[in-house]
């Protein structure tokens, strides 16, 4: 197919990839700091029970409780309204707002697990939805959806709405990242989409270090929530500028709208006569595309033998890098070191893991890749079994190789999953795997309580669970220096060749195995 060529005369450095690349990249700036920014909005300071009494007003060990007189030590609890909150450190969070402590501190993980609600949603619903309706219109979407539903957060007059404003914020992160990354890798031609993947995955990790200096500057949460939002606003004006991905429309028969985006990019590159790909190429598919329009369902991804292989296995590692990225990432607390240095710590360590991320991908192999890092990152974390507990900077430095390694998988595995969909089913295969991935953050505070049980559980399963949910990738097709699929029956096709690939060489191997054994024997009968 002509499209499978049309931009592979172009370079990252064109004027067009580097304005379409800059562009995308941007919002990606402040993902990472929507996704911890109840680390420091939702921060407990501290507190203590109001009291009439003239000394000691709390109890050290329980600020949840007060004196009830002078002449005994007996407590009272302390009622909603009734405490007090040093904000020296925080002007103001959640907490100290609607009081979220002692019988309310249950309320704090739940608005979390509500926003992590929101992105599982956001994948469920924007993948499909791209499909259907375009990469860039759901991304447009997104981004405004995020500066609203952002800013009425900060504007919150109580807890439920703040939830209610979450969830959708966070329905519109996953549905930015999701379409970014894709409409990112369709306009890239495929000899620089490893570089491009390691690009948007440095943005996305900027994000961690990011967010400390920010929440350092602005501690009232309010003013926080609306300065990371209403950037957003810029962002979606900065979109309009990207043009609809040219392989949807011809998927979708808007062969013309698809020219004239190809003739477009062409254009800003320089080249007067415009893309050599003709009206004609583009409508000899429409037969095939006929057939795809009916094909964008979630059913879709199990339908053939080839394309349930993708869809479980890549499930598989989504599922366990997010399970114990999140897991570690939850739980810094643990080493007793500043929260704002940990933070930046955890997200700068990262960098140099992405650009090695990306060679492997570029000239060793997706696959490879993404299996490298996810079973070295469980070797790492059952390594940190073996470390006594007093050598916390030792521990620490484990916990960091880790996580960098399972940043790098996801960064990856965004690539690799871009590049085995087909184009007709590309947003609903990233949002399938996404929801697997969101479903695995929702997990990891589950395994982490298995620690009642033993101290050590916790660190086994986020050590095995990559190792053996990371291989089945192994047996999937690798994607270096192939052109992107369009259509279900391409990948089914390519799944066939690889299979009857295989058989051709083990039959070979048995025949060379039978041409070697004969002539042993006849060595042997010439020797008796």
């Amino acid at each position: 197919m002509a499209l499978q060529d049309a931009l592979e005369k172009d370079t990252l450095f064109s004027p067009f990839q580097s304005i379409t690349v800059s562009i995308l990249s941007a919002p990606l700036l402040l993902v990472g700091t929507h996704n911890l920014m109840q680390i420091f909005t939702a921060a407990v300071p501290p507190f203590h029970c109001q009291s009439n009494l003239t000394l000691e007003t709390y109890l050290p060990k329980d600020s949840c409780t007060r004196y009830i007189s002078l002449l005994s030590n007996d407590t009272e609890p302390c009622k909603q309204g009734e405490r007090i909150f040093d904000l020296s450190l925080y002007t103001s969070t959640i907490i100290s707002e609607w009081d979220l402590v002692c019988e309310r501190e249950w309320m704090k993980e739940l608005a979390q697990s509500i926003y992590m609600a929101g992105v599982l949603a956001g994948a469920v619903v924007f993948g499909p939805l791209a499909d259907r309706l375009g990469r860039r219109a759901v991304l447009l979407w997104c981004l405004l959806q995020i500066t609203l539903m952002g800013t009425g957060a900060a504007f919150s007059p109580n807890f439920s709405a703040y939830c209610f404003f979450r969830f959708m914020t966070g329905m519109g992160i996953c549905g930015l990242v999701i379409n970014d990354l894709s409409l990112s890798q369709e306009w890239t031609p495929k000899k620089y989409r490893p570089t491009v993947s390691v690009i948007q995955g440095i943005c996305l990790t900027l994000g961690q270090a990011i967010m400390p200096g920010v929440a350092y500057v602005i501690t009232d949460w309010r003013w926080l929530q609306l300065a990371l939002s209403l950037p957003y606003f810029i962002f979606h004006i900065l979109t309009w500028w990207v043009p609809e991905s040219y392989r949807w429309l011809a998927l979708r028969k808007r062969s013309h709208q698809a020219l004239q985006n190809l003739n477009r990019a062409a254009r800003i590159n320089g080249e007067k006569n415009g893309t050599f790909v003709t009206l004609e190429m583009l409508t000899q598919q429409d037969a095939q595309n006929s057939k795809a329009l009916s094909r964008q369902t979630p059913l879709e991804l199990f339908r053939t033998p080839a394309m349930r292989k993708l869809t479980i296995s890549l499930s598989m590692s989504w599922f366990s890098s997010s399970f114990c990225f999140f897991a570690l990432a939850m739980d810094i607390q643990r080493f007793g070191i500043n929260l704002y240095l940990l933070q930046v710590i955890f997200g700068c360590s990262e960098f140099p893991f992405r650009v090695i991320g990306a060679v492997i991908a570029a000239y060793v192999g997706r696959r490879f890749a993404v299996v490298f890092f996810l079973v070295f990152a469980g070797v790492f974390i059952l390594c940190s079994l073996a470390v006594p507990s007093d050598l916390i900077l030792l521990q620490l430095s484990v916990t960091i190789l880790a996580k960098a390694f399972l940043g790098s998988s996801i960064v990856c595995a965004y690539l690799y999953t871009a590049e085995l969909y087909p184009t007709e089913l590309r947003q609903t295969g990233i949002g399938f795997t996404n929801m697997m991935m969101r479903l695995g953050a929702i997990v990891a505070p589950l395994a982490l309580m298995t620690k009642v049980y033993s101290s050590f559980l916790p660190l086994v399963l986020f050590g095995s669970v990559p190792i053996i949910f990371g291989l089945p990738a192994m047996w999937l097709p690798e994607t270096l220096n192939t052109p992107l699929l369009d259509t279900v029956e391409e990948v089914v096709a390519r799944d066939q060749n690889a299979t009857s690939k295989k058989k051709k060489e083990l039959k070979n191997g048995t025949k060379l195995t039978d041409v070697i054994s004969h002539k042993r024997t006849h060595v042997l009968e010439n020797r008796v």
